[in-house]
């Protein structure tokens, strides 16, 4: 169906792929983040889901191209590289900056017509209409650092490498900037079912920030709380893993 010469060559990854599967998980990485994040959820689904991890610009194989600095150019990028994958459902999963990515990318389907996603998992992120002033971006270097390594998505022994941190700095500071300049666009919903996924010591994400999703579909709605802070996906993955499965078992297969 795809040409993976050219669809796997700079956006999407897929580590175990999985041809015969009849649905798709298409996975968004957080800010600073890379498709290899999503390297166990692949190897766990695989072969009854394609998983596919998108690759952000400016970073790991792709860090020679500039950082995107802009939510909407960073989705519409995405969005065009994805549609070569959507003969079949794709869920989408996005975590932290990635749920904004993947609500967007949705939003750009909708506009085009097309019935996917059949469903998004927006995780580890307020909803896009619960807006607040951060200024990350700004900051210097060792601050930034700082912050990652609170949030616990960054071994503070990686970072004792300077060659390491000059190379992962510029891909954390772009997308720091492009979602903290992000503006969701008033009454942007979506028509499929949105789960949003949480930690409930999440110091960037209160249970009720998640619970706001809620307002950005037409369909169904499910809030799911796990022990854990803002990278619970690391410590909690058996049960987010779980509650993937329990998704693709339950929705049936629909012909594009």
């Amino acid at each position: 169906m795809t040409d993976s010469s050219t669809t796997d060559s700079l956006w999407c990854r897929r580590f175990h792929p999985a041809d015969d599967a009849p649905a798709r998980l298409v996975c968004f990485p957080h800010a600073g983040g890379s498709a290899s994040y999503f390297l166990p959820v692949s190897a766990a689904l695989s072969p009854a889901v394609d998983v596919l991890a998108v690759q952000y610009p400016g970073r790991q194989d792709r860090r020679a191209e500039p950082c995107i600095e802009d939510i909407g150019t960073l989705a519409d990028e995405a969005f065009r590289a994805l549609v070569a994958w959507a003969d079949r459902p794709l869920t989408f999963f996005g975590h932290s900056m990635g749920a904004i990515m993947a609500f967007e990318v949705a939003r750009r389907f909708a506009r085009e017509g097309m019935d996917a996603p059949v469903h998004l998992f927006a995780s580890g992120r307020r909803a896009p209409s619960v807006h607040r002033d951060e200024n990350v971006h700004q900051r210097g270097d060792d601050e930034i650092l700082a912050e990652m390594v609170s949030l616990g998505g960054t071994d503070a022994r990686l970072l004792a490498d300077e060659e390491l941190v000059r190379m992962v700095l510029p891909s954390i500071r772009a997308d720091y900037k492009a979602v903290e300049r992000y503006r969701c666009e008033p009454g942007a919903v979506l028509s499929c079912p949105v789960t949003a996924l949480t930690g409930d010591a999440d110091p960037r994400t209160s249970i009720e920030d998640a619970r706001a999703w809620a307002a950005h579909t037409t369909a169904g709605f499910e809030l799911r709380v796990f022990e854990g802070g803002h990278f619970f996906l690391t410590s909690r993955a058996t049960e987010v893993i779980e509650a993937l499965r329990e998704h693709f078992a339950t929705t049936p297969a629909q012909s594009h």
